[in-house]
């Protein structure tokens, strides 16, 4: 009996966590708000915003590809959001993350904050997991490049 009871502990605790859920708002306000903000409105000078109309529109088809990208990668670098400069960029990478829990936080930040119905899936984080682009690729990618 106190083994069955040990058992339920555990699966409890592993079950109430984020990553059993995958729960994209939950996984955003524990790791992404506290730069980006809770509403994903960003801080000027350190974290450019993610609610970004104008990013996601002209990213188009490869906003799934760069936001997963940078979750893997990180970012560094000067970039351009919102009409304000970030420079020296410093975005640590977050590739301790499972793939289902960078599907569900990028799915909420472009579902959910942006209003984009481009879903993401693991088997596309397990994508760019495998061949994950570069800082440069990424600041390319996101000024409209290749």
């Amino acid at each position: 009996m106190r083994n069955l009871c040990a058992l339920a502990a555990v699966l409890l605790l592993a079950a109430s966590g984020p990553a059993a859920a995958a729960d994209g708002e939950a996984i955003f306000n524990d790791i992404c708000s506290a730069c980006h903000q809770p509403d994903g409105s960003g801080q000027p000078g350190l974290a450019p915003p993610l609610v970004d109309a104008a990013l996601w529109s002209r990213l188009g088809g490869k906003a799934p590809g760069y936001v997963v990208g940078v979750v893997l990668a990180g970012l560094t670098g000067t970039i351009e959001a919102a009409g304000q400069s970030y420079i020296g960029l410093v975005m640590p990478t977050h590739d301790f993350m499972s793939d289902q829990e960078i599907a569900a936080v990028t799915n909420y930040v472009l579902q959910d904050l942006n209003q984009i119905g481009t879903p993401i899936d693991a088997t596309t984080v397990g994508d760019v997991r495998a061949a994950v682009p570069t800082h440069k690729q990424l600041r390319d990618i996101r000024k409209g490049g290749s």
